[in-house]
């Protein structure tokens, strides 16, 4: 095979962002038959059957024995096959969409006064750094965040942490967030997630692109993206799905799809239950699982993350199905049904919806959890970006603090703190105790001067007051906690709405509003 100029390999990952799992890949031997740069097929054997025309649109044959086939099982795994070998590269060939979701309305409070992407994450991020970062370091530069709702600390996020360094002269990059807006032709707001992307296929179909990577703005993950890419053109499909092996217990809660022997999706199910689950199971070794998980994990839950050719995703929404709302239930399944070829793509790695309070708090607490996290952001080779604040370090003063993370810029002093995460500026007077808490942080500083003055005025500052108990909570930015406040849950209120109070409680989780005021004293 003669090769014009340089093979460039891929720098070395972290034991973190590779499954335990995973078995080591191809030996360099059985790599020379197979590698290509058109191509990228680095793992498996190639199937050639005659071929049918390229043009695709207007015609897909729901019989498959025209058609040719790239049988790949070990490309097909995130975790199993680092190499890629993009030929014309992502950042030339692949436009990102990020949909930031509805109203929030499971994740209220913390949506109250922001879009559900910009809700803060692990003391220095925010929801919409996760998917971004996977974008930059899957060397996908140009990303659009799409929204309706709360828009205004998002956009000011996303402008001061991508603005200034995804630009070039010959690679434009750019996180840009497309509002809903209304028009002559669309009068109303995103109906959901296909209706937010057709929108905006005016301006989508403008980019010289081969693929749509479509995203979730809610999701906590590391994925490599490229070799996403990779599965989806070495399979020649239309559509490739993020799926994620599932067990029994935890199946019953997803959308599952079931495929056949070459990974192709032939079924949909919604939450199936029973005798339904049973009809969903698959041999994910199709997938590039080993033997002992497949039978661990023998269903394939839908992630929401999806690969969609450029001119199969104009196809869809104006021609196929111009009154579709949503990819997942509408969309998705519409395309098999239709012939499409519709790929499964495993992700065998840590994945969280965190669409409501309680998975928010336990993915948050999560990153404290020893010896490993569930998720890191200590990983070299895949780091997760955020704006920079110029924060100064945090200062700790005969603080007792065990199993816990500590975001920039925070004054502690004398207080107990114990498996908790602590935002960014945040101030913790004496004698407090932290235990299993969120804190976000403030916006700003105090200075010491309004301290002052906000004590002799009878009034309370941002932060944490003097003696105060707090367990099992999460306290949104700005939050004014007053001295010898007790918030305990200590009856167990599982749910409750105490807006005027400051507070609401969700799956026995006290979440006090972001600005908040809990005057000296209170019990919660």
């Amino acid at each position: 095979m003669a090769v014009i100029g340089a093979l460039r390999m891929p720098a070395a990952r972290s034991p973190a962002a590779t499954s335990l799992n995973s078995k080591p890949g191809p030996t360099t031997e059985n790599y020379h038959q197979t590698l290509s740069f058109s191509s990228a097929n680095l793992a498996g054997d190639r199937i050639r059957l005659p071929r049918l025309s390229k043009s695709r649109i207007g015609a897909y044959p729901s019989d498959d024995k025209k058609r040719s086939t790239y049988v790949s099982p070990k490309a097909v795994s995130d975790s199993k096959n680092p190499q890629t070998c993009l030929d014309p590269d992502a950042s030339r060939s692949v436009l990102g969409i990020i949909l930031g979701g509805g109203a929030g309305t499971r994740l209220y409070p913390l949506t109250k006064k922001r879009a559900k992407p910009a809700v803060p994450l692990g003391a220095n991020y925010r929801l919409i750094d996760i998917p971004v970062s996977n974008c930059l370091n899957s060397n996908i530069s140009k990303i659009y965040v799409l929204t309706q709702f709360n828009s205004a600390s998002l956009n000011r996020h996303l402008s001061r942490a991508y603005a200034s360094n995804m630009g070039g002269y010959k690679n434009e990059g750019f996180v840009e967030v497309l509002a809903a807006q209304q028009s002559p032709e669309n009068p109303n707001w995103f109906q959901g997630t296909a209706d937010a992307v057709r929108q905006y296929l005016w301006l989508l179909e403008e980019h010289n692109v081969l693929e749509f990577l479509v995203l979730a703005g809610d999701h906590l993950y590391r994925m490599d993206y490229e070799s996403f890419i990779q599965a989806h053109r070495e399979t020649d499909a239309d559509i490739t799905v993020a799926a994620l092996p599932m067990d029994e217990k935890r199946a019953t809660a997803f959308g599952l799809m079931k495929i056949d022997e070459e990974g192709r999706i032939i079924e949909f199910a919604e939450k199936p239950k029973g005798e339904q689950l049973e009809a969903m199971k698959v041999d994910t070794t199709i997938l590039g699982l080993d033997d002992k998980r497949a039978k661990e994990m023998p269903y394939i839950a839908s992630m929401g993350i999806y690969v969609v050719s450029k001119n199969v995703m104009l196809d869809l929404l104006r021609e196929r199905f111009p009154g579709a709302n949503d990819f997942g239930s509408e969309v998705i399944p519409g395309a098999t049904s239709i012939g499409m070829r519709v790929q499964a793509y495993l992700f065998d790695g840590y994945w969280e919806d965190i669409g409501t309070i309680e998975a928010f708090y336990n993915a948050n607490l999560g990153i404290t959890k020893k010896p490993i996290p569930d998720f890191s952001f200590y990983d070299r080779s895949s780091p997760i970006y955020t704006q920079p604040r110029y924060l100064p370090p945090s200062k700790m003063l005969d603080a007792d603090i065990t199993d816990s993370v500590i975001g920039e810029g925070c004054v502690i002093k004398n207080c107990k703190i114990v498996h908790s995460v602590i935002g960014l500026r945040s101030f913790i007077a004496e004698g407090a105790i932290i235990e299993d808490t969120l804190l976000m942080g403030a916006d700003y500083y105090e200075t010491a001067a309004d301290r002052k003055l906000l004590a002799a005025k009878g009034g309370v500052p941002i932060g944490i007051g003097k003696n105060t108990h707090i367990k099992r909570a999460i306290i949104d930015k700005n939050a004014r906690i007053g001295e010898n406040v007790k918030i305990l849950n200590s009856d167990n209120v599982q749910e409750a709405a105490k807006e005027t109070d400051g507070y609401f409680i969700k799956s026995g989780i006290v979440t006090i509003i972001k600005d908040a005021l809990v005057p000296n004293g209170t019990i919660i």
